[in-house]
């Protein structure tokens, strides 16, 4: 009866361990990479001897040459006070410009 008992014990301690070897733990995820701020992926435009080519890459053709006939100018901020470029245009390319 003993041996009975014992050999019931060692299958349930075995299939215990068995279901336990089969638990799958999920992988942590790996951890955000930090991409590079938008100044250091690229250089920024000076508005006052930029090409019409470099500019059209940030504002567009029409922009671009309305930059070109306005200058030059003092300050970045001179294309809304001068009418250059609207408002929405201006916040989107301001961190990629500048005006030496």
């Amino acid at each position: 009866m003993k041996k009975i008992i014992a050999l019931g014990f060692a299958l349930l301690l075995s299939v215990s361990v068995s279901i336990a070897a089969d638990i799958k733990v999920p992988a942590m995820p790996a951890a955000p990479t930090v991409k590079p701020s938008a100044s250091s992926t690229f250089d920024l435009i000076d508005i006052n001897s930029a090409t019409e080519a470099e500019l059209k890459n940030i504002v567009g053709d029409e922009y671009a040459k309305k930059i070109i006939s306005g200058r030059p100018f003092s300050s970045k901020k001179e294309l809304l006070t001068k009418k250059i470029i609207p408002k929405p245009v201006y916040d989107k390319v301001k961190n990629m410009i500048v005006a030496k």
